[in-house]
């Protein structure tokens, strides 16, 4: 269809709105696809009313109409006919039409997900295979085709694994081959990521190589809420950009409200901006919303599209530019098992969670690509692959850079490249098979959206000279860019690091050849990349770390300077060039540059000297990895050196001292010993000596391992243990039962004593689980069964596990207040159950009072527990003696409920509170606002609240001073992490407006807050002057996030679990809010007028004591300038994604103080509720605690 992009250059085209909403509409729910078959008229009916409301592209009824999806209706074999029924049905509406309509063919992603695995204790299963997809979408697709489609739209697109299957499917159809195409994906939230966590710009690399018709996004949010992501699609799309928003957002019921017209307005603001060129709707949109959208767009000029770029894009979940005009690209090549043996050792033993820790550590050192190569004569390649990019493809850590698929083995780069979401990198192919078997692999490398690394190697061997170099570079970018229509900026050629300094003539010159080879491609094959394995380089030097990151950083200095673009190199063995000692700097150059006969045996003295120099103060060279075992100095073999170092021999390998536990002491005691200590060193002796003491390995875990366990718990209840002890003792339990682990499964053993189980849960709506996950830890030390269903947890899911596992006890926390609505709901569905397991409650929502006045008369057997320490001996009590136990803490919660009726019955008579006096208050709006402002680390780092951080662990002032030391000391490394990593996102936003009160309600131009007042005390709304006093003062509003890239959302994943790793960084993300608040608190005080420089300065947080109603969060975001860039997304509930997030409000007054709201009477939660338009539901949910 060439008139469509002609089209696209003169105006702005109208996609149809939502198919599934108009067949609701119509009395048709179920499978849509279905009704192709059954009620086409109905589809055709629903079309037509999409052209007559101005639709220009209608969309085929087809988005399920493959057998994955049409499997939940046992409908499989029906797909490939409901794909074509659904295109003649359109073809039908569009050929009657009075004017030109195309028609696309949906064809969306399914419900399952290639990168994502469905269990997070199976990283490696997937349903479906790439190709079982690929064959599912060829199916449908096919049938688009035969029944007459214009274009195909990939539509609400969350996985790019997923859409590349789809586009690989779509390149094994011929008659496809001119059909244009479009792409639109589905963002999670307003962050802008995807549901697999990619960026819309790393999306967008992984599947450009189709070059598309139209990116841009659909579904997930509201036309409002997509302004500012559509407007950074347009930024580096070079194709059309379309955008179909739903109508808004839902509602409670999942229903979308938004009008036709305030749906259009918002689209009419992308259309300003020269945002888009194609727009439409989504769900809930109706002909109505189309009509609004195609008048409100009507005569505004399209967004101009831009010719692309010669940049090479890859990507993992971020986008990854390779451009020598911003820097050089470091490649990190630790997760090479040919390269590394560590790796090897961790890859044969399978070993993938270590083997991701040492990809994370390549790309905290600078790699933002990571080498994966898995060639090993003991390994199967194209397994081991496959199973290691699954598990990187559920760690963000290690998925957020792009992915070097390296191998000899042409099934390996396959597989990798069909396991990889991202665009990656081929490493690599070449010549040596001739030009046939060179452009098929070329071509299906292009397929599968990959750039190509091109090696300098030909049918004649291994090019090693600059002439050679040149030849087969020549030859090969001819060949891909003229018969495989690759673009230049995907062609890397590599034209072989080769090692130098090895004493033979023939090497001298590689060094010098590689730099002078890169720069000719630099300057005759326009657009393409270079690359090289630059360890290769200092082979001969194995074990001689000084002069290898010598040459490493001169080698790389002048190649860099000659134009090459990147490099595969470890990043902890390079050098800064201006800081390499003079001398040996002159030595590494000479041989690199190849300067004179005698280069190679200066830098060989020079190399002996270091190590020598090194060895007579006692301190040895820093061999790394597999060249830990190698000798430190050059070898010579003949008058050459040795291609490697010998082995340490079993007489030097006995004078490398080691510290060991004392052997006397009995191997149970030095078992608790360890557990205390949290110290898993010295594990495997101990178990193996005990499995030869005990007759089984459960006797192990039952006898020594729960009595140091027990210990622990004795301990941190004694306060002489805190909790991050705790934490690293519950990884040595684990530990511990892992090496046992086998013989169990060997022998049949099963534990002979029953451990109390309690399953555990953060409520609905609830996010927070920090205080939960500390519980979890401390009873586990007290020999319970911990079962973790993380947050957010609905109460049916509780009560049906709990019945499931046959719990003892049954543990629920929640940190904001509509949770004890939560917890009440649990209550008296617990009862309707006639269940009396005992019902643990707790976190920073819950209370003893609130236990006894307003849980306990729904369910009998709930009580509260303070912190992880109260939780634990009460929840012992409980399984020793439970009847006891219950009538204790029914007596305290009797009492409690006297008091609150004693309290209620007094009726207190409460004067009226004076407002301030005019003079007291700021006049005018003296501050400017704060739109989305990133802040550094560096910048919040001097308000750190370090007893705020302690108080996080359970540790109190004044107590744990040594333990609170080490948590410092691994705090201080934590931030520096996130400093070096640049993985934190500290944003920050306010807002101020002039204000007045009007009685209890805070007022501006654009607003209405209701604020609530403690009878006969001060209310938020008093910071504020009087209406009367005819002048407005600035009041404001904030919201803060912490984010890291590799997790920006804190949720029940291992990332946000009870090991002490993740616990520390997420302590020291909220820790960061709360500086960052505190951050906002100094600016603000700087604006200050002089008259008003000692005024305080308060900021009460939405949901807490002094403004207590959570929903007050929708009116901030909404109002603050350009919150989107916070990323917060709030929940139902209104709790905050992500956890380490802020949003209240701000006054400034010389008598401000955070007024408490305790308890209010029901007329004036009746009154708030009213001001506030809430309904009865919202007004029980989110203030019936105030009651």
């Amino acid at each position: 269809m060439h008139d469509i992009r002609t089209e696209l250059s003169k105006r702005i085209l109208i996609l149809d709105g939502a198919m599934g909403t108009m067949l609701q509409r119509k009395g048709l729910q179920g499978n849509s696809e279905s009704f192709n078959l059954t009620n086409p008229e109905t589809i055709g009916e629903i079309h037509n009313e999409y052209i007559e409301a101005g639709a220009d592209i209608i969309t085929a009824n087809s988005f399920s109409a493959n057998s994955i999806s049409q499997s939940e209706y046992n409908l499989s074999e029906k797909a490939g006919q409901m794909a074509e029924a659904a295109a003649r049905i359109a073809r039908k509406a569009a050929d009657e039409a009075p004017r030109k309509i195309w028609v696309a063919g949906s064809v969306g992603p399914t419900s399952k997900s290639l990168s994502l695995a469905q269990n997070i204790n199976d990283p490696i299963f997937r349903p479906y295979s790439f190709d079982g997809m690929a064959e599912a979408f060829e199916v449908q697709i096919r049938g688009l085709i035969n029944g007459g489609v214009d274009l195909l739209l990939f539509e609400t697109c969350f996985d790019a694994l997923n859409t590349k299957a789809a586009l690989y499917a779509l390149g094994h159809i011929p008659e496809a081959k001119d059909i244009p195409v479009m792409i639109s994906a589905s963002m999670s939230d307003k962050s802008g990521r995807t549901l697999t966590g990619q960026t819309m710009e790393a999306f967008y690399r992984s599947i450009q190589h189709c070059n598309p018709l139209s990116f841009g996004l659909n579904c997930s949010l509201g036309a409002e809420e997509m302004i500012p992501l559509i407007a950074e699609v347009a930024s580096f799309a070079t194709c059309a950009v379309s955008c179909y928003p739903n109508a808004g957002l839902p509602n409670e019921m999942g229903e979308y409200d938004e009008t036709p017209s305030q749906m259009a307005e918002s689209v009419r603001k992308m259309a300003l901006a020269g945002s888009v060129n194609i727009v439409g709707g989504c769900c809930g949109t109706t002909p109505e919303h189309i009509k609004a959208v195609a008048e409100a767009v009507k005569g505004i000029s399209p967004r101009a599209i831009p010719e692309p770029d010669d940049v090479l894009y890859v990507s993992g979940l971020e986008s990854v530019a390779v451009d020598r005009k911003n820097n050089f690209t470091n490649v990190g090549e630790r997760t090479n098992v040919a390269g590394s043996r560590k790796f090897a050792k961790l890859i044969a033993a399978g070993d993938y969670e270590t083997g991701l820790q040492i990809a994370a550590g390549q790309i905290e050192n600078g790699a933002s690509i990571i080498d994966i190569n898995m060639d090993d004569a003991m390994l199967d390649s194209r397994l081991e692959m496959e199973k290691f990019l699954r598990y990187v493809s559920n760690d963000p850590a290690v998925a957020k850079a792009a992915i070097m698929i390296d191998s000899s083995h042409w099934e390996t780069l396959v597989t990798g490249l069909k396991n990889a979401q991202g665009k990656c990198i081929v490493n690599s192919i070449s010549l040596k098979e001739g030009e046939e078997i060179f452009i098929e692999k070329a071509r299906e490398i292009k397929a599968l959206g990959a750039a190509i690394i091109v090696i300098a190697f030909d049918e004649e061997g291994q090019a090693t000279t600059y002439d050679r170099k040149v030849v087969i570079c020549r030859r090969a970018y001819s060949l891909l860019t003229s018969k495989v229509w690759v673009r230049p900026c995907d062609i890397i050629f590599d034209v072989n690091v080769l090692p130098v300094g090895t004493g033979i003539p023939e090497h001298s010159r590689y060094g010098i050849d590689f730099i002078e080879a890169v720069r000719w491609i630099n300057g005759n094959l326009p657009g393409c990349r270079t690359s090289g394995g630059i360890s290769n380089l200092s082979f001969s030097f194995r074990g001689n770390n000084t002069v290898r990151e010598a040459m490493h950083s001169v080698f790389l200095y002048h190649a860099i300077s000659a134009g090459l673009d990147m490099g595969i190199v470890n990043p902890g063995m390079l050098r800064v060039y201006d800081e390499i000692e003079p001398g040996l700097l002159k030595c590494v150059e000479d041989v690199i540059l190849d300067s004179d006969a005698e280069a190679t045996d200066r830098l060989i003295e020079k190399a002996s000297r270091i190590l020598d120099e090194k060895n007579s103060v006692g301190v040895s060279a820093r061999p790394e990895g597999p060249e830990a075992t190698c000798a430190a100095r050059p070898i010579r073999e003949n008058g050459r050196l040795a291609a490697s170092g010998g082995a340490l021999t079993g007489a030097e390998s006995s004078n490398i001292s080691s510290v060991a536990e004392p052997v006397e002491a009995a191997v149970e005691e030095r078992l608790v010993r360890a557990l205390v200590k949290g110290d898993s060193s010295g594990l495997e002796r101990d178990i193996n000596e005990c499995l030869t003491l005990y007759d089984k390995p459960v006797e192990i875990i039952d006898g020594p391992l729960m009595s140091g366990m027990a210990r622990v718990g004795e301990l941190f209840g004694a306060g002489k243990m805190f909790l991050p002890q705790v934490v690293k003792s519950a990884k040595t339990m684990k530990n511990a039962v892992a090496l046992l682990q086998p013989y169990i499964e060997e022998r049949g053993g099963e534990s002979e004593v029953k451990k109390p189980r309690i399953v555990f849960a953060t409520v609905k709506g609830d996010v927070h689980d920090i205080g939960k996950n500390i519980t979890e830890i401390v009873l586990s030390c007290n020999g319970f069964e911990i079962v973790d269903l993380g947050v957010m947890v609905p109460k049916e899911t509780i009560l049906e596990k709990a019945a499931e596992c046959s719990t003892d006890l049954i543990g629920v926390s929640g940190l904001i207040t509509p949770s004890l609505y939560q917890m009440e709901e649990i209550c008296k569905e617990m009862t309707a159950r006639g269940m009396d397991t005992p019902l643990l409650v707790g976190g920073a929502a819950a209370s003893a009072l609130h236990t006894a006045v307003r849980l306990a008369p729904l369910y009998g057997h709930v009580f509260y527990g303070q912190d992880a320490s109260a939780s634990a001996v009460l929840a012992n009590q409980l399984i020793t003696d439970r009847e006891g136990t219950e009538a204790v803490e029914h007596k305290k919660q009797e009492h409690l409920r006297e008091l609150y009726a004693q309290s209620s019955q007094k009726k207190a008579v409460h004067k009226p509170v004076e407002p301030f006096p005019a003079f007291s208050f700021i006049k005018g709006e003296p501050f400017g606002n704060i739109s989305g402002k990133r802040l550094g680390i560096e910048e919040v780092e001097p308000f750190f609240d370090w007893n705020m951080f302690a108080a996080i662990w359970g540790i109190k002032s004044g107590t744990g001073h040594d333990e609170l030391r080490k948590l410092r000391a691994d705090a201080h490394k934590e931030i520096d992490r996130l400093k070096n990593g640049n993985d934190c996102r500290i944003t920050i936003s306010a807002r101020f407006d002039g204000c007045h009160s009007e009685g209890d309600d805070i007022v501006s131009k654009d607003f209405r807050l209701p604020m609530l007042r403690q009878e006969g005390e001060r209310s938020l709304a008093d910071f504020v002057p009087p209406k009367e006093y005819g002048f407005e003062s600035p009041m404001g509003m904030f919201a803060i996030s912490v984010r890291t890239e590799s997790h920006p959302s804190g949720c029940d994943c291992p990332a946000c679990g009870t090991e002490y790793g993740p616990m520390l960084t997420r302590a020291v993300r909220l820790t960061l809010a709360e500086a960052a608040s505190e951050w906002l608190s100094r600016h603000i005080h700087k604006e200050l007028p002089s008259e008003f420089s000692g005024a305080k300065v308060i900021k009460p947080a939405a949901g807490y004591s002094s403004c207590p109603d959570h929903t007050l969060k929708r009116d901030i975001l909404r109002l603050l300038p350009e919150s989107e860039r916070l990323g917060i997304t709030l929940l139902d509930s209104c709790a905050m994604i992500p956890d380490a997030s802020i949003c209240g409000l701000i006054f400034i007054h010389p008598d401000a103080t955070y007024p408490e709201i305790r308890r209010v009477s029901q007329k004036a939660i009746d009154e708030y509720a009213r001001r506030r338009g809430m309904s009865d539901s919202e007004k029980a949910r989110f203030l019936g605690h105030l009651l």
